[in-house]
C-alpha cells in the first residue's frame, strides 16, 4: 500500500498515512482536528549506477558494434566490416 503524506493547515503537523489507492484522502488532522492536504513527497525509487539501462532494457540487443559485438548476427565476435551480417 502507498503511504501519503497530509499537512495541517492549523498546525502544520505533517503526518503520514498508509491508504489503499481506493481510500477516500484524509480530510482532518489526527492530532487537532484541523483540515489537511495532501502534499507531494520524494519518491524512495532511483535508478543509481551506469549501465542499467544499457544492460537490461535496451532495444537491438546488449552488445554493438561499438562494444565488439554483432547484434544483427547475435554473436559476440567481433564486427569486420561491410561484409558481416550486420553490415557495420
Amino acid at each position: 500500500m502507498p503511504i501519503y503524506e497530509y499537512e495541517c493547515q492549523a498546525c502544520q503537523k505533517i503526518t503520514e498515512t498508509r491508504q489503499s489507492i481506493n481510500d477516500a484522502p484524509l480530510s482532518t488532522c489526527p492530532e487537532c482536528g484541523g483540515q489537511v492536504s495532501k502534499i507531494i513527497s520524494q519518491s524512495s525509487f532511483a535508478l543509481k549506477g551506469g549501465g542499467w539501462y544499457a544492460d537490461g532494457y535496451s532495444s537491438a540487443g546488449a552488445k554493438s558494434c561499438a562494444t565488439g559485438g554483432c547484434p544483427a548476427a547475435g554473436t559476440s565476435s567481433p564486427c569486420k566490416g561491410a561484409a558481416t551480417a550486420c553490415g557495420c
